[in-house]
């Protein structure tokens, strides 16, 4: 039983929690399907330089003015906002994996490493996959030096924290919102799926966050497939400065499509959730799926070019780079 059940809202079910749109999910026989097809497919190395760049350490760690992102990598990015430091998904660990001896390994290292960070005051973590809910990052954060941050997680995903021993911690829904240190922070719907172990799918909740603080304000959407939420996220906030957005792992879209945007339907988001500028996440960190670890930056200009979006509307950065929002990446 889904102790979070509540029958007003459609996205809660008695066993745990469903998307908006009515997917189907995919089944463990279309899983295995996928690992057959895939068994011999050889997948390119990037031919992009995807090397890491030196990270601006000072200008992070003193950071306390201007609105800024910096990627660290996948869907971790560090975003300085209001005089706060959000950490989104934070993932150090050498593997996206249950285990660190075996398991998707890192292609490319953290942009920014956790000793080099500054202090995080919320951690902002969207559902519980390995590659985006990692136990080593929550860990060490949890016992940062001056406090642990304010973790802010989708429902069910506190019992997991509270089993780690980790106990700043607050469990959102969809559409709630709380105010904290002059943020005001909201946890939104998307389109996904979660598990942690073989017998738990979707018994938490995933989703985005969007935090807003004087008149600025960012999304980041976490991990989704395209669908009917971000219309109305865009009509309730009125839009962003910035949003975090996925491009990477779609392939195959037999597969993918209902878990992981493809570049072209990540413009579309940026477009549906009216956002001024975009950053593109989620991409040339692990090797997940079957597209080269580059390919999507070529499919976001693609995708760029066909809506007529301008290159600074939507922008990649590299592993340690950071972007200004007033500025440009530096």
């Amino acid at each position: 039983m889904n102790p979070y059940y509540d029958p007003g809202k459609a996205h809660h079910t008695p066993q745990g929690f469903r998307n908006t749109a009515r997917t189907s999910g995919k089944t463990t026989a279309e899983f295995f399907r996928w690992q057959r097809e895939r068994r011999n497919l050889v997948i390119p190395a990037p031919t992009a330089d995807l090397a890491a760049v030196a990270a601006d350490l000072e200008f992070i760690r003193t950071n306390r003015s201007e609105f800024a992102v910096t990627w660290i990598g996948h869907a971790t990015a560090l975003v300085q906002l209001g005089g706060l430091n959000f950490l989104t998904d934070p993932h150090f660990s050498e593997r996206a994996s249950p285990v660190q001896f075996m398991g998707p390994r890192r292609w490319q290292r953290p942009g920014v490493a956790l000793a080099e960070l500054p202090r995080v005051d919320v951690v902002l973590l969207s559902h519980n996959h390995y590659d985006h809910l990692d136990a080593g990052s929550v860990d060490a954060l949890a016992t940062q030096s001056g406090g642990p941050p304010l973790f802010l997680v989708p429902l069910g995903v506190d019992r997991w924290m509270e089993g780690a021993g980790v106990t700043r911690v607050r469990a959102m829904d969809w559409w709630e919102s709380l105010d904290y240190e002059g943020a005001t922070v909201s946890f939104v719907p998307a389109q996904h799926w979660s598990r942690r172990t073989l017998a738990d799918t979707n018994t938490t909740l995933w989703g985005g966050f969007v935090v807003q603080a004087g008149r600025r304000s960012f999304y980041f959407a976490g991990d989704t497939g395209y669908g009917p939420d971000f219309t109305a996220i865009g009509a309730r906030f009125g839009g962003f400065d910035l949003s975090l957005l996925p491009i990477g792992a779609y392939e195959p879209r037999w597969f993918m499509r209902e878990a992981h945007v493809n570049p072209d339907e990540a413009v579309r988001i940026h477009r549906d959730v009216r956002s001024r500028r975009s950053l593109a996440i989620h991409w040339g960190t692990f090797p997940l799926t079957d597209e080269p670890l580059d390919q999507p930056l070529a499919d976001l200009a693609i995708a760029r070019k066909r809506h007529r979006l301008a290159a600074e509307d939507f922008v990649t950065l590299r592993h340690g780079g950071t972007l200004k929002l007033d500025g440009s990446p530096r």
